[in-house]
C-alpha cells in the first residue's frame, strides 16, 4: 500500500522545501486566531458596574468582577477599598493581607 503526501501531519509532510521560518509564522496565525478583541460597555452597563462598586465601597461587602482577557475572560472576587478617577482603576482587597490594583477599562462585569 502506498502512503499518501497528506497523511498524517498533512502540510508538514507534504512539503519538504519549508522554512522554518514560515512554520513559526503559520502556527502563531492558528494561535492568534483565539485571540479576542474586547468590546465596548454601553452606558447602563458602565453605570451598574459604578453603583456595584460604590455599594461595596460603602458596606465592605465582597463583589465578583469579570476582567476581560484575550484568550478567556477571568473573574476575580474581593472588597473594593478605593476608586482612582483620575488613574482609571479600582483598589480591590482580595485578603486581608492582599489587594490588587484593577484598570476599569479591563472590567466587564460586577457583581455582588
Amino acid at each position: 500500500m502506498q502512503r499518501k503526501k497528506l497523511e498524517g501531519n498533512g502540510l508538514w509532510e507534504s512539503s519538504r522545501m519549508i522554512m522554518p521560518e514560515h512554520k513559526n509564522r503559520m502556527l502563531d496565525d492558528i494561535l492568534n486566531e483565539e485571540i479576542r478583541k474586547k468590546s465596548d460597555l454601553d452606558p447602563q452597563a458602565l453605570a451598574e458596574i459604578s453603583q456595584v462598586f460604590a455599594q461595596s465601597m460603602e458596606d465592605h461587602s465582597p463583589i465578583t468582577l469579570t476582567l476581560f482577557d484575550p484568550v478567556e475572560d477571568k473573574e476575580i472576587r474581593g472588597i473594593v477599598m478605593r476608586v482612582d478617577q483620575q488613574l482609571k482603576q479600582i483598589k480591590l482587597r482580595i485578603s486581608d493581607d492582599d489587594w490588587e490594583w484593577i484598570k476599569m477599562r479591563d472590567v466587564l462585569g460586577a457583581t455582588t
